[in-house]
């Protein structure tokens, strides 16, 4: 039950990392660094729930996805607190009536409450053995795994191999947008 869960979960933070990545395409809405920041706490949340997929389910997993949300929920209200201000138009085009910072704080905070239940219905029957993944496991890790690479690719041609800058509206190794 849990494992169908832990996949579903992934699931779901995999279309959210797309998504991001298809906006920043079609949009061309470049993520700042405190989005960037968010995209890897999402990755790293997926790397542990990836982790209970494979190798079985574990607290030690389940700690990863913790504070991959704990540290992704800390830039994400960072920004939704500089945004919060009146009159502010904030960041990017809002997402059914939301900034992409506010849903990655909900679903941050969905990941802490997830890992929460998880963890206590998890160990109902200690199953710590290494499964194989199932054809459906195995589509979602791949399309995670792929967005992990095109979003590492997509930063390193924004940002190169210095810091990401909060003035930088361009790719820095192909062209500047603008």
């Amino acid at each position: 039950m849990v494992r169908r869960l832990d996949a579903l979960a992934l699931l779901v933070l995999t279309a959210v990392l797309w998504g991001a990545f298809l906006i920043e395409l079609y949009q061309h809405q470049l993520p700042c660094p405190l989005c960037l920041l968010q995209r890897v706490a999402f990755t790293m949340a997926g790397l542990g729930l990836l982790m209970n997929l494979r190798f079985g389910v574990r607290p030690a997993h389940y700690g990863v996805v913790i504070l991959s949300s704990i540290a992704g929920l800390v830039a994400a209200g960072r920004q939704v607190l500089l945004h919060i201000v009146p009159g502010d138009p904030g960041f990017g085009e809002p997402f059914l009536g939301l900034h992409l910072y506010t849903w990655a704080a909900l679903a941050f905070f969905g990941l802490l409450a997830y890992c929460g239940v998880a963890l206590m219905l998890g160990f109902l029957r200690r199953n710590l053995s290494p499964r194989r993944f199932t054809f459906p496991e195995k589509f979602i890790a791949i399309a995670f795994l792929t967005i992990a690479m095109a979003n590492l690719v997509s930063t390193l041609l924004e940002c190169g191999l210095g810091p990401c800058v909060s003035g930088s509206f361009g790719y820095h190794w192909l062209w500047p947008i603008g």
